[in-house]
Parts: structure tokens; sequence; C-alpha cells
């Protein structure tokens, strides 16, 4: 037993834990959690815990149904919205076959393959999101969502819901060792972000599904609901989770170059160009609902055009210039991903589209100084700036023909995603809207 397995033992006795809750995600990003007893925590990483993976969304087929997950004891974590009653611990797991082999449909193992690809380069990737979110009282089942206020980008609330609602979240978090950067009201009525510290891309996911379960915990909790849904209200901004990323060859920042225009170096360059190159194709996961569409398209802040810039915020890639001169702080700014992905996927395909474009040698093309959404469509064609995908069905249609979202997430997740989202998009369509009763119903 190594020494991380033997202080997790040594901590639930000391602390009293009386159940520890092991969880993954399946490839959609929804988090699973089956409870055992301390006792068998010890055999769990020994054996690892089987269950029917068959029963999970995209997990394998019927045919190949037994797995097993394996608790990773470097995420073990008391669960502080448990309080002393029956204290409860936490550990994420990587999935396996039967014989030993990595799952390969768990979107965490997919995420572990690509920083090996990445490292087998000399890259360590670093990711450190933003993440929105709406605050409502009541949800959909209670007719129009209702924002817990009104306040907008950050306006201060004194003894307002989302004010306590955030100091509770961010307590939350650091207890649960996620270090937190800022947190503020954002502009929408009721909406929130909050900006998790830096860290390792695979770590940064983890605690991505650790801080979605605690935001819905700490909502329960002041009697309020929260939602990552990309655009729940209509007439107000969407939900993004725009992810600052960089990459490290040991100490140093590749995207680094002291002698470079801005700084940014030939590996930089590349990478930001093999990101535009791929934006199209891995769309899809990054924002994968009919809803996240809206968002893209709605009008308001979010990028719906492939370009990048350095502060420009209309851009899809910024090129941040907060502290320069300053090497360890060289990134971009991802701006497109929306607060419903899952990221283990995106980050995969995040990181695989910036190593393409450094394998392949993709030129950068010029940056966009311009506002892109002030232009009108014969310029935009004329600077050769291209659309993101407009709805999940076109979305579909450009992940379908891709080489690189196909080898990254592997044959069964890619065949998986674009059936899950087929679907979706049939159902959406199906659909009679209040929009066609009110404009038709009467009309003809």
């Amino acid at each position: 037993m190594d020494k991380q397995q033997d202080f997790v033992l040594r901590t639930i006795e000391e602390r009293g834990v009386k159940f520890v809750r092991l969880w993954f995600t399946d490839v959609i990003g929804t988090l699973k959690s089956v409870a055992i007893a301390p006792a068998e925590v010890e055999g769990a990483f020994r054996e690892g815990i089987g269950f029917d993976g068959s029963a999970i969304e995209g997990l394998t087929r019927v045919q190949e149904s037994d797995l097993l997950a394996h608790p990773d004891p470097s995420t073990f974590q008391i669960l502080p919205w448990r309080g002393e009653v029956d204290p409860t611990a936490r550990m994420f797991c990587d999935i396996t076959t039967p014989d030993g082999q990595p799952a390969v449909a768990d979107p965490r193992n997919v995420l572990k393959r690509t920083l090996s690809r990445a490292a087998d380069m000399g890259f360590t990737y670093y990711t450190h999101p933003e993440i929105e979110f709406y605050l409502f009282k009541d949800g959909p089942n209670g007719g129009k969502p209702v924002p817990v206020d009104n306040a907008g980008y950050f306006d201060n609330v004194p003894g307002g819901t989302a004010h306590d609602f955030r100091r509770r979240a961010v307590r939350m978090l650091e207890e649960l060792g996620i270090s937190v950067e800022y947190s503020h009201h954002e502009g929408g009525p009721g909406q929130n972000e909050i900006d998790l510290r830096y860290a390792d891309a695979l770590t940064m996911a983890d605690n991505l599904m650790t801080f979605r379960t605690v935001v819905k915990e700490v909502a329960i909790e002041q009697g309020v609901r929260a939602t990552f849904m990309p655009k729940p209200l209509a007439d107000q901004p969407g939900s993004g989770m725009h992810t600052h990323m960089s990459l490290f060859e040991g100490d140093s920042n590749a995207f680094y170059d002291q002698s470079a225009p801005q700084q940014l170096s030939v590996t930089g360059r590349r990478f930001i160009a093999g990101l535009l190159h791929h934006s199209s194709e891995i769309s899809l996961v990054l924002n994968q609902f009919v809803n996240s569409y809206k968002r893209l398209w709605g009008g308001d802040e979010a990028p719906s055009y492939i370009t990048w810039g350095h502060s420009n915020r209309s851009a899809l890639i910024r090129v941040p210039m907060y502290k320069p001169g300053k090497s360890q702080s060289a990134r971009f700014e991802h701006r497109g991903i929306d607060s419903a992905a899952n990221p283990y996927l995106a980050y995969a395909l995040m990181l695989a589209a910036g190593l393409k474009g450094i394998e392949e040698e993709y030129e950068l093309p010029e940056a966009a100084e311009e506002n892109v959404w002030a232009l009108s469509s014969s310029e935009r064609r004329a600077l050769g700036y291209r659309a993101l995908p407009s709805s999940l069905e076109e979305a579909i249609e450009l992940m379908e023909s891709s080489e690189l979202v196909a080898e990254t997430l592997g044959e069964q997740v890619f065949r998986y995603v674009l059936a899950n989202k087929r679907r979706e998009f049939e159902q959406y369509r199906s659909q009679v809207t209040d929009l066609e009763l009110k404009t038709t119903f009467d009309v003809v």
C-alpha cells in the first residue's frame, strides 16, 4: 500500500468518516457516485469496486458491461456540507475493465491519455476557469425562472442572497482544497462568477466536478436553485466558462518569448492556430446542448466568430496582457466553452487541437483588434473570420468528419457523443414552442 492510500485510511479512522463516496462521470459529464463503508476502502484500493457500466450513459456496451471503479487516493477530501453527523468523504475514480485495462469511454481516462501525449512532447497543461452560473428563486416547474436579485456586473448587494451564497461556496471550496481567486456578481440578474486558481488540467477537471456539486449543495442549503445552463434567460447573458490555459516545459512557460512580438512564442502562436483551426469541429463538446448555441448567438458577449486578439473581448481566443514581462503569467483565454461542458472531454480536445497546431506548424492568422460583433457580414467575410456553428445540428455535422476529435476521444466516446446529440436535436426539433403558437396559431 502506498503512502497516499495509507494517509486516506488513517484519516478515515481519525476523523470518524462513516461513508466514502466514489465519484466518476458519464460521457455527458453527469457526476456518478457510489457510497462504500470505510471497511471497504482498502479492498477498493486493491481491487476496485465492480459495477454495471452499460447502465451509465456512453460508458460501455451491454456485452462489455462489467467495469471496476478504482479510487484515486490523491483526490480524497471530507465533504464539508455533510457536517459532523455521519462524516462523508469522496474520491474520484479511474474506470477499468476486469483485466485491468483503462476503460476507453471513461472521460477521465480520455483526458489522461491526451495529457500523456503532451508529456511525451515535454509539456504540462494548466488551466484556470472562470465559471458563471445563475441563482433562481424557483425552477422551471414553477413557471419562468425568477432570479434571486436584479443586480449587475460587480454589484455589491449587502445582505443579498448572492453575496451570502458566494461567501459560503468559496469557504466550502477552500475546505475541499480548491483555491478560489475571485468571486463576484456577473452581468445578468442572479448571475454569479467564481474563478478557480490555476492547476494542472486533470486536477482542474476534478475540481470543476466538485465545484458544480458545491454550488448545487449551497443553493439547496440556502433555499434557492443554481443552474449551469448556458442560456436560462432569453433576454440576459449566458453562462460561459472562460478558460485560461498555459503549457509549461519543466519550469518554463512554453507560451512566453521575451524577444517575440507581444512576447508570444512560436509554440504559443502555433497552439492558438491549432485551437482556431479546429474550433468548429470541437464545438459539439465545448458547447454540447441545444441551449449552448443560444448563448453563442444570443447577442451578448459570447464569441460567435473564430478569431483571436490581445485586448479584444469579442475574440474567441484572447491573449491577456495583464503582466507584460512576467513569463509565468503568459496564457491564453478560450472564451467559447460554456459552463455545462464535460471538463474532461473539453480540456482533452482543447489540448489536442493546440498540440496539433504545434506538431503541424500551423500559421497563426492576423489578430482581430476590432470589435468583431460590430462588423458587417461582408466585412467579416473580407477579413476571413469564420463563424462558429450556429446550432447543435451544425456542430454535429462538423464533428462527424473530424479526425482530430475521433482520435482524441476514441471510437466509442466519439460515436456515443454523436448519437446522444443527434437524439437531443431530434427531440428539440419535434417540439412546438410558445413562440410558434404566438406567431402562427391565429395567423394561418
